[in-house]
């Protein structure tokens, strides 16, 4: 997001390149917006991938929902800017079918742009792609906000697609494609049958940890099978396969650009940016949308089955090019570099303490498997596991929150989420603590040990507050033959679960222990 770098030096970029490529990162879309500094931080963005001297690419994503497009003139700038950066040695190629390699271009959003022509079809046609000034010159791959039959009327003006939304389950949340709606979609209310309001799922954990039978355990059983009805919609691969059937992806050449993420949180009140929802990203959804990309079997670990092994998704082969959303965008929770830089105002209230770059950690491991077609192996000095939690019950109430609850927090889990990446099998122990808990040797409050083959697996356990109890934080501990070789204490880093928190948080904490560890 280039719109929050404004105070990034060529060092700051120097620093950002150096971590995204040592995490198995390729290169960066530089998300433009309209404001008049921006043009300057993209060209200190192509500058440090030059002087980087590593093979790092860049590559505009012109941000529609704010640069003007309305007239001609309005275009002209986007050619203008388009074309400084063609030649660049730092530009992204890729053309599909083709041994002349074009630089790539994108967009987020555009869907309602004319140029002032008769409709945006023509716009982009007579004022962008087909101009003599970018004519064969270019892939066009925008991120247009339509329902994927409606991508048939762009033949012949773009070069492919960029399904931005595929990165979440945004069904579970929207009743359109394309929309950000602050309401659950018609569609799961009825499947679910929950009253919106009650944060029914998120309230699972706290039932299975009363340990009482009859009414309690049948409310846990049915959750559970909620629960199972959403896990359906984690890391699904049915947008893409929507958009790569639809008209424009029947061209063996058109490039389809496919997001991962590993999350989306957003909490800006009426007064600000007036964006207040989240996405669903439980049940390990970075781990699994990124394994549904991959023309790979792996045993993949889940919390029943450890042995469990995918299937090759069928639309591994069409995939070109993965992109992880995002970088840097604080405002949506969906960051996987350092917090750094100009962060939206407000953003802080939920980024304060909330580092995600132990998501390099994993992103590194997936990257290599993308590439390569295959999973790596995990060598002894390149062990590690991830932990991530939110910091509150998804049923809490804030007690000064001036935004008020978020919409599709009804559907999220009080869990403790981990994926470990082991050179040999290990026993891994998941630990609900204290959260004053300095001492390896306290007991923990609840836990369960999990005997963990090598490679990669996926484990979980609820999270909940005593009542005896303000917070509690979590340990995850790797034991093999008695040693321990791993072990994460989030509350010695900082990380409280707080039954009743003062503002509404459903952002992650994200930590890392072991030697393969990114950052």
């Amino acid at each position: 997001m280039v719109g929050n770098t404004f105070p990034y030096t060529p060092q700051d970029w120097l620093n950002d390149i150096k971590l995204a490529h040592s995490s198995g990162i390729d290169g960066f879309a530089l998300n433009m917006g309209s404001d008049d500094w921006q043009p300057a931080r993209v060209a200190d963005a192509y500058a440090a991938a030059q002087t980087s001297s590593l093979d790092f690419k860049v590559f505009l994503s012109l941000d529609m929902s704010t640069l003007p497009c309305s007239t001609a003139n309005d275009a002209a700038s986007l050619r203008t800017l388009v074309t400084t950066y063609l030649s660049h040695p730092n530009q992204l190629r890729y053309t599909r079918g083709s041994s002349e390699q074009l630089p790539l271009v994108s967009t987020f959003a555009g869907e309602s742009c004319k140029f002032g022509q008769a409709s945006v079809v023509d716009g982009w046609r007579s004022q962008f792609t087909q101009h003599p000034d970018l004519q064969g010159k270019m892939t066009f791959v925008p991120s247009f906000f339509v329902a994927p039959n409606q991508m048939s009327q762009f033949q012949g003006v773009v070069d492919g697609t960029f399904n931005w939304n595929g990165g979440w389950p945004v069904e579970l949340t929207t009743d359109s494609t394309g929309s950000s709606s602050n309401s659950l979609s018609s569609t799961l209310k009825n499947l679910l049958g929950v009253n919106t309001t009650t944060n029914a799922i998120g309230k699972f954990s706290n039932l299975l940890g009363t340990g009482e039978t009859s009414s309690s355990s049948d409310t846990a059983s049915g959750l559970l099978n909620l629960e199972d009805a959403l896990s359906n919609f984690i890391g699904s691969t049915d947008s893409d396969s929507q958009f790569l059937n639809a008209s424009i992806g029947n061209t063996s050449n058109n490039v389809y650009i496919a997001a991962v993420s590993p999350w989306f949180f957003t909490h800006f009140g009426k007064n600000s940016f007036n964006k207040n929802f989240l996405y669903l990203a439980d049940q390990h959804l970075y781990s699994k949308r990124w394994e549904s990309l991959i023309p790979a079997q792996v045993p993949l670990g889940t919390d029943s089955d450890l042995n469990a092994t995918s299937t090759q998704p069928s639309i591994s082969e069409q995939v070109d090019i993965v992109e992880i959303i995002s970088w840097n965008d604080y405002g949506e929770s969906h960051y996987v570099g350092p917090i750094e830089g100009a962060l939206p105002t407000g953003s802080e209230v939920w980024t304060d303490g909330m580092n995600h770059t132990a998501w390099l950690s994993l992103t590194s491991y997936y990257a290599s498997a993308f590439k390569a077609g295959t999973y790596p192996s995990v060598s002894s000095n390149e062990e590690r596991v991830v932990v991530w939690s939110r910091t509150h019950p998804a049923s809490a109430d804030a007690t000064s929150d001036t935004v008020g609850s978020v919409p599709g927090s009804e559907l999220v889990l009080d869990a403790m989420w981990a994926v470990t990446l082991l050179s040999q099998p290990a026993n891994v122990t998941l630990q609900i603590i204290p959260s004053s808990s300095n001492s390896s040797t306290e007991s923990p409050l609840a836990q369960q040990t999990f005997p963990v083959p090598a490679g990669l697996s996926k484990l979980t356990i609820p999270i909940s507050v005593p009542d005896t109890m303000d917070s509690v934080s979590m340990r995850t501990v790797v034991e093999r033959e008695n040693d321990t070789v791993m072990d994460l204490n989030a509350a010695q880093m900082g990380f409280a679960f707080v039954k009743t928190p003062q503002q509404f948080n459903f952002n992650a904490w994200v930590g890392c222990a072991g030697d393969g560890c990114v950052v």
